[in-house]
């Protein structure tokens, strides 16, 4: 969808856009952002907020210089930090006759299906009745090394246009957009598909406050432009940037959506539960997957990692690229297909009708 007729708007801000030094808010940037929502508001289009910021308040008010290394420290400069965010992101929008509405996520909120929904329904009445949702990981209770975190914002901001079914992605950050670094140096306006030497170009991040970088941006934009939505990556500190890029103004970058939009099933499938294990395949089954849109049967397999049961969700790897090339529902329990594998190496032939992953329970990523 051309980025003039988007109807549904995911804005992702990150902490340089949002201060101008540890725990220090730009005010005036942020009164600037509340002006160009409630201007692009009033021309139909529904705007979901992702914000960073908490933690760097935290840190601030905690008289802290950077960010902590343990996940204690950082849940407790987010618990004293999100109430600071929020009240002030409330007080900003008031002038403009906006109402905010704070929702503060874990991993689980889009994992487990009932909550994913849940949420997902909460946001669109929040929209339907005018109210500008501000969306947040729950850092005080999100735990890094249970591997539960989303891990960034912009990685959070792309499940929230997917989960939102959104048109646009904008992730607004200090990053002027995707440098071509091993080509002309330039700023990339347009990437119709995310491919390795995209990836190549990201680097990290050495704020003292922030994660991620253009890394995380990069996976982020691989996942909502999978659900149809484009995204954009440009800087946040752009005069009226929010209302330009809808106007179709050449601002940064630009990721194409992918033109085949799938179902919400294969969405939660794709980009949302936890997965119990993995299963490696040869790239002949990857490359059938991807491209006929096939089942995964036994002999396409090669390993298999973990202890799961039928039903259970696992990641599918292409192991010659040792990349995730799918995700899905297992139709049989890890030790079934061990037994295929033994079965292989001893050189009998496994039937047609011993699926793997069956392609209705089966999503590319």
């Amino acid at each position: 969808m051309p980025a003039q007729n988007a109807k549904r708007v995911v804005v992702k801000l990150g902490t340089g856009v949002l201060t101008y030094g540890v725990g220090q808010l730009d005010t005036g940037r942020m009164r600037s952002i509340c002006k160009q929502i409630a201007e692009v508001k009033k021309r139909g289009t529904q705007v979901v907020l992702v914000s960073s910021g908490a933690v760097g308040l935290g840190m601030g008010k905690l008289g802290l210089k950077a960010r902590p290394k343990r996940i204690g420290a950082v849940q407790e400069c987010a618990a004293v930090g999100q109430g600071m965010l929020i009240q002030t992101w409330a007080e900003l929008f008031e002038p403009f006759g906006t109402t905010v509405a704070q929702i503060l996520v874990t991993r689980d909120d889009v994992d487990v299906l009932a909550r994913h929904k849940a949420m997902r329904d909460l946001i669109d009445r929040l929209l339907s009745d005018g109210i500008v949702p501000i969306i947040n990981e729950n850092d005080c209770i999100s735990a890094a090394e249970l591997n539960i975190k989303f891990g960034d914002n912009d990685v959070l901001s792309a499940l929230v246009a997917t989960l939102s079914k959104a048109d646009k992605l904008m992730i607004l950050s200090t990053a002027k957009g995707l440098v071509d670094i091993n080509g002309t140096g330039r700023i990339i306006d347009t990437v119709e598909k995310v491919t390795p030497e995209i990836r190549a170009m990201a680097r990290g991040t050495t704020s003292a406050t922030a994660v991620g970088g253009m890394i995380t941006k990069i996976k982020a934009a691989e996942i909502a432009t999978s659900s149809g939505c484009e995204v954009h990556i440009a800087n946040g500190s752009e005069d009226g940037v929010i209302p330009r890029i809808l106007e179709g103004e050449k601002i940064g970058t630009l990721f194409l959506a992918l033109p085949k939009s799938v179902s919400s099933k294969k969405r939660w499938l794709a980009h949302f539960g936890r997965t119990i294990g993995k299963i490696y395949v040869d790239g002949g089954a990857a490359k059938a997957m991807r491209n006929t849109g096939s089942s995964l049967l036994p002999a396409g397999v090669k390993e298999v990692s973990g202890n799961f049961k039928k039903g259970d969700l696992v990641e599918i790897i292409d192991a010659e690229n040792n990349y995730v090339t799918a995700r899905g529902l297992a139709e049989k329990n890890s030790d079934e297909i061990k037994s295929f594998l033994g079965a292989k190496r001893g050189g009998k032939k496994c039937g047609h009708k011993d699926v793997v992953v069956h392609r209705d329970n089966l999503a590319i990523v």
